[in-house]
């Protein structure tokens, strides 16, 4: 039933972003992007439906890094529609890979899949609204023919191009997106990431129950050198905050056994709790969600997929923090 509810929301979502699309009313805001940070973020959405289904995934990106010029957030969604397609027409069991390297000043992506491969009388018109590969498919893995098309119309709003490629039924298939990068990625098209990084290092705390998401983000500010305790759930995330006074408190709303919220709470009765700065990380951003999480204690209110360079920024200004709170 859960996985059906999130298919449910990605299909209204995706029908919403066409539609907005379509009557001119779709802002994207645009910015300096790495290939890497998209694809993580990509991956986040659609991982666990790939391993539902028991597929390897494989992923191949260049060793340095590729800088693009665009929305980072309709990018991973770009990518994750893709995924989320390959996985849908591929028999369990099968494989998905994610591939990419530079050609001149082109970015080539390819997602490729062992699946059920295209008609080559459907190719040119698998990106068109409400169309499927596959009818016969049982209509719980089907679904509506929309995220192809979004993903076309996404990759044109970003001056790019896509195309499907198949040898014919049961053969897999390819789809090769082609973007312009970024040639000199020291002169970002925004302020310099390093004017939010902070020189100093902090005693942070890490609350969520994707385990992948947050070891990765506490390797990361390990790295960096500060001092990170991870938890899963509500229970532990505050037990710890009470044994390691985190300055810093990155916690999931939708946590197992305590909400995020009845755990700010208990983190701001905490002796050292009024010194902590907390952050809520939540898939749901509306001005309604902000205000739970400030009502609850929360200094700030970040919307999933997070990127490691918002983190960056709020670890960078730590003296402004508190004014966030409105």
């Amino acid at each position: 039933m859960e996985r059906q509810l999130r298919q449910m929301v990605r299909l209204v979502d995706d029908l919403l972003d066409v539609s907005r699309i379509n009557t001119g009313k779709f802002a994207i805001k645009m910015g300096r992007v790495e290939l890497k940070a998209v694809v993580n973020d990509a991956l986040e959405v659609v991982r666990s439906y790939i391993e539902l289904h028991g597929h390897e995934l494989a992923i191949d990106l260049p060793d340095r890094p590729v800088f693009l010029h665009g929305d980072a957030t309709r990018l991973a969604q770009i990518l994750s529609n893709l995924l989320n397609n390959a996985a849908k027409y591929t028999n369990r069991g099968g494989r998905v890979s994610l591939s990419a390297h530079v050609e001149d000043r082109t970015l080539v992506l390819d997602v490729a899949d062992t699946g059920i491969g295209i008609a080559p009388d459907m190719l040119d018109s698998v990106f068109e609204m409400f169309v499927q590969v596959d009818s016969t498919l049982e209509r719980t893995n089907a679904g509506l023919g929309v995220g192809l098309s979004l993903a076309r119309k996404l990759v044109e709003l970003h001056g790019g191009s896509i195309a499907a490629h198949s040898e014919g039924l049961g053969r897999g298939s390819r789809f090769t997106v082609r973007l312009p990068i970024v040639v000199e990625p020291e002169l970002p098209a925004k302020p310099t990431p390093a004017a939010f990084i902070s020189t100093e290092t902090y005693r942070i705390l890490l609350a969520d129950d994707n385990v992948d998401f947050v070891n990765s983000i506490g390797a990361l500010l390990t790295a960096m050198g500060h001092s990170v305790v991870i938890t899963h759930n509500g229970p532990d995330a505050l037990a710890a905050a009470a044994r390691f006074c985190p300055d810093y408190a990155f916690l999931d709303i939708g946590l197992p056994q305590m909400s995020g919220y009845d755990l700010a709470r208990g983190i701001r009765k905490l002796s050292c709790g009024a010194m902590t700065t907390m952050i809520a990380v939540t898939g749901w951003g509306q001005e309604k969600d902000r205000q739970l999480a400030f009502e609850a204690g929360f200094d700030h209110h970040m919307v999933k997929p997070v990127r490691f360079e918002q983190i960056e920024e709020i670890l960078g200004n730590r003296s402004i923090i508190k004014k966030l709170r409105t």
